[in-house]
């Protein structure tokens, strides 16, 4: 058995991808190697990065520690001159991990120009190790600018896998035991041909699949036809996170997003017609550049129109290379401010959600043996023990926390 280690940092597709890392370190035999699959989305990411590549050098002295991810993809060259690393690897390269490990290189740093891939890898995850819900990605890269969003220049452009592989891989996890599934990609809504019809047709070819659940949607991408799949098929778990970014027209143009805060609005109000029950998730940016009290009002405002109860906060960080990086900034006193109180009005609603929920009954995933995640993305305690990966009944009894505390009905 291999004696290396994977360290993921940032999002669902690292997830995927270090599952990919780890079975490669196996199927190879590469002992003492620690890969540290890196994010960028923001300068703190990269903060953390650096930080643990010097932890991994002193756990580990001995082994050869590799950087891959979308920090190495970006930035090759700074880490580069970093002593406490062996080699680079952007992030087509590494799923060609062992390409790299099985003969010396003459470069520390091996990243091609993802720009000019037009396909995603064809390598398929055969287990999540330990995990009870199993993750697929359905694309790579994003087409959209974005102002603030340097991920693009490390992911490349969108690039799609085909159905058959998609619906291919669900039915071989499905098989091994997962209950539920988890669509993922960097911007999964732009999944060519077309998003709506690649979820009906894992609906319908995959019937067996207990749970289905969508990774992070743009709200302009969601359709009337996606909107009555969640009517039609309660296989599709009712709690959608999406991608708004503000509540404020002005900003989200200077943004380059592709919706308005009316969009919003009326894609949950639809959302919620076919399933009364649905819940909503989202991130913020507070302190973007040029926004004013006024326009920060606007995205408080928008929490209440849309009830949207789990929610990410996070204060505009400055990326190098981005278009608002150029634009005029807010203090970042500002920013700090501004999240505070963001962060106070998303606690508030997220309790208020915990509690509308007490007395109700509901299915719950066991992730571990005490708990897992119920059909709203919440997390759930059990009243007593239950095996993973088992889809349970559960009566909702009180709130621990950010937790509820259940009752398994038998």
């Amino acid at each position: 058995m291999s004696k290396s280690k994977v360290i993921t940092l940032g999002c669902r597709i690292n997830i995927y991808e270090s599952e990919i890392l780890k079975e490669k370190l196996e199927e190879f035999g590469f002992d003492n190697v620690v890969i540290i699959n890196s994010c960028a989305v923001t300068s703190e990411a990269e903060r953390q990065c650096r930080q643990e590549i010097r932890k991994a050098r002193k756990e580990y002295p001995d082994a050869q520690i590799i950087l891959t991810g979308c920090a190495a993809q970006i930035n090759a060259k700074k880490y580069e001159a970093m002593p406490e690393l062996d080699m680079i690897l952007g992030n087509v390269e590494k799923v060609r991990l062992e390409e790299f490990l099985k003969k010396p290189q003459n470069e520390k740093a091996i990243v091609a120009d993802i720009m000019e891939f037009k396909e995603t890898d064809d390598y398929l995850v055969t287990e999540f190790d330990g995990k009870a819900k199993a993750f697929v990605q359905i694309q790579q890269g994003c087409d959209n600018r974005c102002t603030y969003c340097i991920i693009p220049y490390a992911r490349g452009n969108n690039r799609s896998a085909a159905p058959e592989k998609i619906i291919k891989q669900i039915k071989e996890f499905v098989a091994s035991g997962f209950q539920e599934i988890v669509i993922t990609g960097i911007d999964i809504g732009s999944y060519k041909p077309n998003f709506s019809d690649l979820v009906e047709k894992i609906l319908l070819e995959a019937p067996e699949l207990k749970r289905l659940r969508l990774g992070s949607m743009d709200p302009a991408a969601i359709d009337d036809k996606l909107i009555n799949l969640f009517e039609k098929f309660p296989t599709l778990m009712s709690h959608m996170h999406l991608s708004i970014q503000a509540g404020d027209n002005m900003i989200l143009k200077r943004m380059n997003r592709r919706h308005l805060r009316e969009d919003v609005i009326e894609v949950c109000k639809k959302l919620r017609d076919v399933r009364p029950d649905m819940s909503f998730g989202s991130d913020f940016i507070c302190g973007f550049p040029t926004e004013t009290d006024e326009m920060f009002e606007n995205t408080l405002k928008l929490i209440d129109e849309t009830e949207i109860t789990h929610i990410h906060v996070f204060p505009y960080s400055e990326r190098e290379g981005t278009p608002a990086a150029l634009m005029p900034q807010i203090d970042v006193s500002i920013r700090k401010a501004r999240a505070k109180i963001l962060r106070e009005k998303a606690n508030e609603a997220y309790r208020k959600y915990l509690e509308s929920l007490i007395g109700t009954e509901t299915e719950c995933l066991a992730e571990r043996e005490n708990g897992g995640h119920i059909d709203n993305s919440v997390i759930a305690i059990f009243d007593k023990p239950q095996k993973a990966k088992d889809i349970v009944r559960v009566k909702i009894t009180g709130i621990d926390g950010n937790k509820l505390l259940t009752e398994v009905i038998d």
